[in-house]
């Protein structure tokens, strides 16, 4: 056995990897009983795959690598984004809530306010994570995977829309519905409070 291979504790995982994972997990489901049986699963599957670890990453990445993929088939299980397609026609009228329909252009009481502070100096405080997190719980169920997947875990489109099963074009309107979303309850929640 090499010093890498040594490296591999597996009896040390819960104590420098549990609270990591655990929030990880908790940001993508947002109920806290799916998330510790989700990072239980993590722990089981790497215990029986730690044998075909390849040392090609760190044993955090490892792991974290495996909760993503718990994280996907959750909601492959749950299927959320069955029938999406049927939501998405359902939901046509959306847009008029925000935009005008002859022009597409905002409405002027939906329009974007300018925020007051700059939002990279928001992202680090604990309290506006909370507040996204908040945003996306109220997202309807069928956004919140699609949004995680691109905005959280900096997927590319075609990744996406493959592991979670999303035609493209439902995709980009997943992700612009999404967006408006987001901007409406940080405006409401955050910036204008």
């Amino acid at each position: 056995m090499t010093d890498d291979k040594a490296m591999l504790d597996p009896s040390q995982w819960i104590a420098r990897y549990g609270d990591y994972l655990l929030s990880l997990a908790m940001l993508k489901v947002n109920n806290r009983e799916t998330a510790e049986d989700l990072v239980q699963d993590t722990f089981t599957a790497a215990i029986k795959a730690k044998d075909s670890f390849r040392y090609n990453s760190s044993e955090r990445t490892w792991l974290i690598s495996i909760l993503k993929n718990k994280i996907i088939d959750y909601y492959r299980k749950k299927d959320v984004l069955r029938n999406v397609s049927g939501y998405l026609a359902d939901t046509n009228d959306f847009n008029t809530h925000f935009f005008d329909d002859k022009n597409g252009h905002w409405l002027a009481a939906e329009a974007p306010l300018a925020w007051s502070e700059q939002a990279d100096t928001m992202l680090n405080r604990e309290e506006f994570d909370r507040i996204v997190q908040y945003c996306i719980s109220k997202m309807p169920s069928k956004l919140i995977p699609v949004f995680i997947a691109k905005f959280i875990d900096n997927e590319d489109a075609e990744t996406i829309c493959k592991e979670l099963n999303v035609s493209s074009s439902n995709y980009w309107v997943i992700i612009h519905r999404a967006k408006v979303l987001m901007r409406k309850c940080l405006e409401k929640n955050w910036f204008l409070k």
